[in-house]
């Protein structure tokens, strides 16, 4: 079960302890909440000598969406487990959107605009795009907050998500890597992820699914992963030997299709490849001594243990350090998106990229800011009720709250009480995972 942190009344971070527990010094009145996520107590009274026990953090990084998850390494328990959503895609598009306004002012009869080419940053070593920045950013904040909640003293992380150079050089690690554990893992997830958990042939969903030559082995011994696909077992049988241009004879723009796909590089794979070793010397900066591992070796791991697949199981099977049994049981995570702390712009842009109505105003009134989690409870007119969500503020002081089921408007700022700041995250609850059933 999710554990709750504690913090002592100098804000060191104690052992995590059962909800139940904190639920119990709350309403005793000995802790107060600190944070609402993750949630959080501290105590109102000093801990002598308080013994702590090492916790380890276990990071899975992703393109879209980065698992990570608290471990007690000794016991195998989950103590914390979260599925971190990032917003890179959001700004990819938001930077392609203000380049084409800006070549299409250029481009009209306009009054002269001075170049302001020669003012831009040059790229030099280790430059990395704004989006893969904003994913690096998001991971390194987490870990910095999760290491002021709980005594993490251990990081471990996902380095590759795939070892290109294995697959398509098998004999470069020896046979006796090859016929170990790990055979065929690397392989198979490669083809999982590139292939979108799918049969290439008919498109089938949620079945078993065996590796495929496009090029039949027979004929080319091609055993690159180039000329590898995913097939169900119906469509693997039927082809057999055939070429693939024989086999779809009747569907030319099939064959067209996963020839180019087979060529294409995993664009998601990619960009973890490419902040890989930007992500671990900034977490070797935090001082945390860090274990790295494949993704063939985390798929190894959760298949052994009998894991469902998610973002933060695989974030708890990472590395060779994953304890035979892992207590998931009740762990409830925690969804985190990043929506970033607004937009720079002084003043919103129509459709040609020109300024339109009035420059933007302080974002603080009265003592909230839009994204800040508030509680509002209204006791008389219309809107009467308690209502909890992000707020949205106006100048005027009646406020706009989004909850998890509509959008509520005009609640007074003197109706609200902020309940969690804003800090560019949104936050959600997971399910949780059930107790195993015994046959």
């Amino acid at each position: 079960m999710s554990k709750v942190f504690v913090l002592d009344t100098n804000h060191q971070p104690l052992n995590p302890v059962h909800p139940g527990e904190a639920r119990l010094v709350l309403k005793q009145g000995k802790a107060a909440i600190w944070r609402r996520f993750p949630f959080t107590v501290i105590l109102k009274y000093a801990v002598p000598a308080p013994q702590v026990e090492p916790l380890r953090v276990k990071l899975d990084p992703g393109s879209k969406t980065t698992g990570i998850a608290v471990l007690h390494d000794a016991s195998g328990e989950v103590i914390f487990a979260a599925e971190l959503s990032h917003r890179g895609h959001k700004i990819t598009e938001a930077l392609a959107t203000r380049r084409a306004r800006r070549r299409g002012r250029r481009q009209r009869k306009t009054r002269y605009r001075k170049p302001r080419f020669d003012n831009r940053r040059k790229k030099g070593e280790g430059w990395l795009p704004p989006s893969q920045i904003s994913r690096l950013s998001n991971v390194l904040t987490w870990v910095r907050r999760l290491s002021g909640l709980c005594p993490i003293t251990a990081c471990s992380m996902e380095l590759v998500k795939f070892d290109m150079q294995q697959m398509e050089t098998p004999e470069i690690s020896g046979g006796q890597y090859q016929q170990g554990t790990l055979a065929g893992y690397e392989v198979r997830e490669y083809l999982l992820e590139k292939w979108g958990r799918q049969c290439a042939y008919c498109g089938a969903k949620d079945v078993p699914l065996e590796i495929e030559h496009i090029n039949p082995r027979s004929k080319s011994r091609d055993d690159r992963v180039c000329n590898l696909t995913l097939a169900c077992h119906p469509c693997n049988e039927k082809k057999g030997t055939q070429d693939i241009r024989d086999f779809l004879k009747h569907q030319p723009d099939l064959v067209q299709k996963i020839l180019a796909q087979a060529k294409a590089p995993l664009k998601d794979a990619a960009a973890v490849n490419v902040t890989r070793w930007a992500l671990y010397r900034r977490l070797q900066a935090l001082g945390l001594p860090i274990e790295c591992g494949s993704g063939g070796l985390t798929k190894s791991n959760r298949t052994m243990r009998g894991l469902p697949k998610s973002h933060w199981m695989d974030a708890a099977c990472v590395g060779q350090s994953t304890p035979k049994v892992l207590k998931t049981t009740g762990v409830m995570p925690l969804l985190i998106v990043a929506q970033g702390h607004g937009s720079r712009q002084v003043t919103n842009g129509d459709r040609y990229g020109f300024p339109k109505g009035k420059p933007k105003q302080g974002g603080r009134v009265k003592g909230f800011r839009t994204g800040d989690m508030v509680k509002a409870v209204v006791l008389t007119g219309t809107k009467k009720g308690a209502y909890t969500g992000r707020v949205l503020v106006r100048a005027s002081g009646s406020f706009d709250i989004v909850t998890k089921t509509a959008r509520v408007a005009g609640i007074s700022f003197t109706s609200c009480r902020v309940v969690q700041r804003s800090e560019g995250y949104r936050y959600a609850l997971g399910t949780p995972v059930p107790e195993p059933q015994i046959r």
